[in-house]
């Protein structure tokens, strides 16, 4: 069994509540368990943190045989943080970068990620299905 981690950076446990014109009305929760109903064979975990450091830690923490890949939609830290793009270098598992929303469509300052360099993709402008896709990515 393939193991699958999805981690969510900040303001993304408001999912469902917030800017739902952008990210829409689906909490994250439900969204999961449909993938997991959809991917019976992989073992999908989740971690959700507002803190930088702890997404650190979580990749630190997965990222060296705890699971086959690491789907990240690390938020508004995406165009900021060079620490998560280092740590997402120093580990093996590979990483996908994903976006709810089409970020170039969007503010200026969204159109620059910082760890976009040390990914393996990038998903972007899908909705919630750009989870799935990068998992179909990983999968391969």
């Amino acid at each position: 069994m393939e193991r699958i981690l999805i981690m969510n950076g900040p303001n993304l446990n408001l999912l469902g509540k917030r800017e739902t014109e952008i990210y829409g009305v689906h909490n994250f929760k439900d969204y999961l368990e449909q993938l997991r109903e959809r991917y019976p064979k992989v073992r999908i975990d989740y971690f959700q943190s507002n803190m930088e450091g702890a997404l650190i830690d979580k990749l630190h923490e997965a990222g060296f045989g705890k699971c086959d890949g690491i789907i990240l939609n690390a938020g508004a830290y995406t165009h900021t943080s060079i620490a998560i793009h280092d740590a997402i270098k120093a580990i093996n598992a590979p990483v996908v970068e994903v976006h709810i929303s089409n970020v170039f469509n969007r503010e200026e300052y969204r159109h620059k990620s910082m760890i976009s360099a040390a990914c393996k993709g990038i998903v972007t402008g899908f909705g919630l299905d750009s989870y799935r896709v990068a998992l179909e990515g990983l999968l391969g």
